[in-house]
């Protein structure tokens, strides 16, 4: 495949497990992408479930000039005293014109690396985002939705919202290809169509 797209997955201790499923295994099985994990420092993880998860590689810069997109995965490190430094990994996948996406706690990566600055964005609530990166670049572009936001190649979402997740930052890497994520959308809406 000379147009396969590799989509870094970048995961911290404590990983929200749910929120990368749909966009992996989607990208994967229906786009042909290739999906790595990276972590920092390439060490394992453990999920919020209890589940490891040994990386591919780590999350340096300079390991992952193939990426043509990065997703960072939501994590309550990202919200704790000390989170990861990511800002060098997205800013050069954003640089090269790849895609940067973030969900739930994984915005504030992004903001702390300057990614919402001219860039429409939401988070797990506008209180939420503000109370853990005060005064971040772009504040004033927050877009108080239960779902994702894609503006450009920059893609965010609350931690409730992996489905829009994945549909935006998919939309964002495959523009040509709205036919496809019309019909993953439809296949994946039906699950709540009925439900009541």
């Amino acid at each position: 495949m000379p147009d396969r797209k590799t989509i870094g997955f970048l995961f911290i201790e404590g990983f929200a497990d749910w929120e990368y499923g749909l966009l992996a295994a989607s990208a994967v099985e229906w786009f042909g992408a290739r999906a790595v994990s990276l972590t920092p420092g390439n060490k394992p993880v453990t999920g919020i479930s209890g589940f490891r998860l040994e990386p591919d590689r780590s999350a340096k810069a300079d390991e992952n000039i193939d990426l043509d997109a990065v997703a960072v995965i939501g994590s309550d490190q990202w919200a704790g005293k000390e989170p990861p430094d990511a800002a060098e990994l997205l800013t050069s996948v954003a640089s090269r014109g790849g895609v940067v996406g973030g969900i739930c706690a994984g915005t504030l990566a992004l903001a702390r690396a300057g990614l919402f600055e001219n860039a429409k964005h939401t988070s797990n609530g506008r209180d939420w985002i503000n109370r853990h990166e005060a005064g971040y670049a772009g504040d004033n572009n927050y877009q108080d939705v239960p779902h994702a936001v894609a503006d450009g190649k920059i893609v965010s979402a609350p931690g409730s919202a992996p489905g829009t997740f994945a549909l935006a930052f998919l939309q964002a890497l495959y523009p040509g290809k709205g036919g496809d994520l019309a019909q993953m959308r439809t296949l994946f809406m039906k699950e709540y169509a009925e439900a009541s």
